[in-house]
């Protein structure tokens, strides 16, 4: 009787260290899974990400949006925005197209986008609003099938840049990534964490092409304002 206890307890005592084992191989493979699409994203970036200073001349520069805060930027986007401003005025770009979220009427990422930058000296004859930019995929897709515009400066942050370059070129843009500097603070550190589970959408995206949630017709504002002429 004590000896049939003693060969249990050593069957539950191998069972569990083969359930350790095998849950950490699971969390092994986990991890590799989730780092494929954000090394690939890094690749297909290749070596078109560099600082403002970098960056080649383009007629467009594309900003992605970053949220709002009191109906204003946060931080991170309006770095991304003193960013956009800065190829303008260097003359590094002719245009902004400002791409964000504009799903409900109090929120309006495209309209305080365009403050800030005006604010900064960028003629409103020069900002472009796509008001249907609900994330990067749709972003990139509408920037070439709607506003016309096949070759452009993306502006995002590092962590984010990456991702950007490698969609719009899916997309069909032949796209130069402007990566704005942050400190290696705790949304920094969120925002690179987030990028895991974001790069497994943009994998997705990128070998399906699906349409954006909002396509609709095409769209004549980068063309009017580069047709403009002047500064």
């Amino acid at each position: 009787m004590i000896r049939g206890a003693l060969v249990r307890a050593k069957a539950r005592k191998r069972l569990g260290r083969r359930g350790r084992r095998r849950l950490v191989q699971g969390l092994m493979v986990a991890c590799v899974l989730a780092l494929v699409p954000a090394t690939w994203m890094r690749l297909g970036a290749g070596d078109r990400v560099g600082t403002t200073a970098d960056a080649p001349e383009r007629e467009v520069a594309v900003v992605f949006g970053a949220g709002l805060w009191k109906g204003r930027p946060t931080p991170y986007l309006a770095h991304r925005l003193d960013a956009a401003a800065e190829l303008y005025r260097t003359g590094k770009v002719k245009v902004v197209l400002v791409t964000g979220d504009n799903s409900r009427v109090e929120y309006d990422e495209p309209d305080a986008m365009r403050t800030y930058l005006t604010e900064r000296g960028v003629p409103d004859g020069r900002i472009v609003s796509d008001y249907a930019g609900f994330d990067s995929w749709d972003s990139c897709v509408r920037a070439r099938k709607i506003f016309g515009v096949d070759r452009a400066v993306l502006v995002t942050q590092g962590f984010h840049i990456h991702r950007a370059v490698t969609l719009c070129r899916s997309a069909g843009i032949d796209a130069y990534g402007v990566a704005v500097d942050e400190p290696r603070d705790a949304t920094w550190y969120y925002g690179g964490a987030r990028e895991l589970a974001a790069s497994g959408k943009a994998a997705l995206d990128a070998l399906f092409r699906p349409d954006p949630r909002f396509l609709g017709p095409e769209e004549p504002g980068v063309a009017e304002a580069l047709a403009a002429g002047g500064r």
